[in-house]
């Protein structure tokens, strides 16, 4: 069964939006258009950083709030989360008895 013409343009239109999608977009008048990476390059790089992927489920609000800060200092998400990390992590000054 062949295909009617409004069906074969919406296909061709899904086609270009997913090929719009997953590319990459580069910076503004392509002044970092040389650094888009792929994902294999990316997990690369972050490899040979010492950076491994680490997923976890966050309260919503939280999430938000990590948004937002992300937003105002530099470094992103991911620096923001190490920082809060390491604080959390840090060992703890030891008392001296008295």
């Amino acid at each position: 069964m062949s295909m009617k013409k409004t069906d074969l343009e919406k296909n061709k239109a899904m086609k270009i939006d997913g090929k719009m999608k997953s590319a990459g977009v580069p910076g503004r008048f392509a002044k970092n258009a040389a650094e888009v990476v792929d994902k294999r390059e990316q997990r690369r790089r972050d490899t040979a950083a010492g950076l491994v992927p680490f997923a976890c489920k966050l309260p919503a609000d939280l999430v938000k709030r990590l948004h937002e800060r992300a937003g105002i200092e530099a470094g992103g998400v991911n620096v923001i989360v190490a920082q809060a990390l390491e604080q959390a992590l840090a060992p703890a000054p030891a008392s001296t008895p008295a």
